[in-house]
């Protein structure tokens, strides 16, 4: 994510929606109200619900504010990561902003990985630290560091406020920078006299200007129309779609374009479910761990369509082999420095999915033109051909060892039809997760997709469950990543988050054990987990159902008690094969279309 810093750092002074009002001015009714009151009557005009967050010395005067709220819970984790991730996973299941609330020098330092997650993957976050007073700022206070400085690379912007009376300016200019235009973090930093200090306090402004930031929603006309007549002459069409889809709320008007034109479709890791998988236009997953079917006809296809994807490493693989096929591309993207970024676009559209989408669909229905259905004919029977492969088979065994597929397989089963949430931490249980469990709507998959941040799987369910408390929220996770966050299950005990962990314990750090066998001659350094915890009894200590799985038989009957016990939190610790890879699989620097399809392969 790219925005001109320079030029918005600008705004900040430059311009602002409502200006102060001369001193000399302030009504006598304009109540005067400490800092921190301030910036929770702007939470409360933000209709903030939830706030995750650690206190420490910086923030309680904000801690003390919120003490004489009720309109907002404060959710009181283990760890500050923890916090910025469980605002996240709320904001990817729901939409809305996310907010987390943490103090200074190592409360935002802890706050660091979350926030670049949320930055790598465009999620909306309004994340306030504390910070040491205005007057010790620079002087190597207790618990002071740079946070600006800090959290400048993987923040969409950020502010550092030196002024109570700034404080509701800002904190509107922050909520606008975070959902508008291509989503992410903004962090607000508070010195600590900042939040105490009374002024006067003249409401919360309804409307917010920044000259330097006003991203474009309505895509051109132009080359909508452009794109159009390239898409509907072209013989090997293929539409590919990623997380801007999702992020955008445009999967339904993505779903009519698809209809109306019939093209085979794709989703990247973070957009699955914008298409339903159980569409037959849908191919699957493309990249790394992708179809046989969907990276074939990503490489074979002579026009694409991106919509809200960025072409990432994970996804065409190596880039020159990419180019080596003449296509034509299609771009539709709300952040204009995503464009052309990676590969050459021929047609670029900048704005936002949804409204793009809808002209496009508006145009279809307007012109005469339809698709050469002869050339579409003859590409879908080429693409069968790639499908029946059958590239996601897999050895289910001699039924004496868990195949972690199959517990992927099963739960999908099990809960389909259903509104079911799946989080997941990072590795080789994430890959089978986005294989294997087969989701029908959008933001339902919640996961970590540029940053690859092991530990986000139990606070993202967390984050979740507060937001859908009457829906299930299933963690999947691995032995290694889930004791990244695993102090969370107290916050879960504390707070009623009753989420289902499905842990795929291969005691290994799978992903890694996978690369050294295929690329490192099986030479597994530190890649094996020796001293593993009885996450039964660890489960139990915390309050919560803990249960062993070590049978193929036993996975159903297992995941059924799990889900009976509606009012607990169920650890589910399911011992799988430590030999299993996932499959398909794209070498680094190979083509996308490189691929290996299992063992026969190495």
């Amino acid at each position: 994510m790219e925005i001109n810093k320079a030029e918005l750092s600008a705004a900040t002074v430059a311009s602002v929606a409502t200006s102060k009002s001369d001193s000399s001015k302030v009504s006598e009714l304009s109540p005067e109200l400490r800092g921190a009151e301030i910036l929770v009557k702007s939470l409360q005009a933000e209709n903030v619900k939830f706030i995750w967050g650690y206190p420490g010395g910086a923030v309680l005067h904000i801690y003390d504010a919120l003490y004489k709220q009720d309109t907002m819970q404060h959710v009181l984790v283990r760890h500050e990561q923890a916090a910025v991730h469980a605002a996240d996973g709320y904001a990817r299941a729901t939409g809305d902003v996310g907010v987390a609330l943490v103090t200074s020098g190592p409360g935002a330092t802890n706050a660091v990985t979350g926030i670049a997650t949320a930055y790598m993957d465009s999620i909306p976050m309004v994340i306030i630290t504390g910070q040491v007073p205005t007057h010790a700022i620079g002087l190597d206070a207790f618990q002071e560091c740079d946070t600006i400085g800090i959290t400048r690379p993987i923040v969409k912007h950020n502010f550092l406020v030196k002024d109570a009376h700034d404080l509701a300016e800002t904190m509107k200019k922050a909520f606008h920078i975070a959902r508008s235009g291509r989503p992410g973090p903004v962090v607000v930093d508070i010195p600590k006299d900042v939040s105490f200090n009374k002024v006067p306090y003249h409401g919360y402004p309804e409307t917010v200007e920044m000259r330097a930031y006003n991203p474009v929603r309505k895509g051109h006309s132009g080359q909508i129309r452009k794109a159009l007549m390239l898409l509907l002459k072209a013989k090997r069409p293929y539409i590919y779609t990623g997380g801007g889809v999702l992020l955008g709320n445009a999967s339904a008007e993505l779903r009519i374009l698809a209809d109306m034109l019939g093209f085979p479709c794709t989703n990247t890791l973070m957009g699955l479910g914008a298409i339903a998988a159980s569409d037959p236009k849908f191919l699957g997953m493309l990249g790394m761990h992708g179809t046989f079917e969907a990276n074939n006809a990503m490489q074979s296809a002579d026009v694409v369509l991106a919509v809200g994807a960025r072409f990432d490493d994970r996804v065409i693989g190596n880039p020159k082999h990419f180019a080596q096929v003449e296509r034509k591309i299609i771009h539709i993207d709300i952040d204009p420095s995503s464009i052309s970024k990676r590969v050459k676009v021929d047609i670029p559209i900048v704005g936002d999915v949804k409204e793009v989408l809808l002209e496009m669909i508006a145009m279809i229905k307007e012109g005469s033109l339809k698709p050469d259905t002869t050339a579409l004919g003859e590409w879908w029977s080429t693409i069968e051909t790639w499908r029946k492969r059958d590239c996601m088979k897999y050895d289910h065994g001699k039924g004496d060892v868990i195949k972690p597929q199959y517990v992927i397989e099963t739960l999908c089963n099990m809960t389909k039809g259903e509104e079911t949430y799946i989080t997941s931490d990072v590795g080789q249980h994430q890959m089978w997760a986005a294989q294997y469990y087969k989701f029908e709507e959008p933001r339902r998959w919640i996961n970590s997709g540029g940053l690859g941040t092991m530990g986000v799987g139990i606070p993202y369910a967390m984050g979740i469950k507060l937001a859908k408390p009457d829906k299930e929220v299933f963690c999947v996770t691995g032995e290694g990543s889930v004791q990244m966050c695993i102090q969370e299950l107290s916050t879960c005990l504390q707070y009623n988050t009753p989420i289902k962990i499905v842990s795929l314990n291969n005691r290994y750090l799978g992903m890694v054990r996978q690369w050294q066998e295929i690329d490192y001659e099986g030479r597994y350094s530190h890649s094996y987990m020796d001293a593993l915890p009885n996450f039964v009894k660890l489960a139990e200590a915390y309050g919560h159902v803990g249960m062993l799985i070590e049978s193929p038989a036993d996975v159903e009957p297992a995941l059924r008690e799990a889900r009976k016990l509606k009012d607990r939190t169920v650890f589910m610790d399911f011992r799988t094969d430590p030999t299993e890879n996932v499959f398909p699989m794209v070498k680094a620097g190979m083509g996308i279309d490189q691929m290996l399809l299992g063992s026969e392969d190495l």
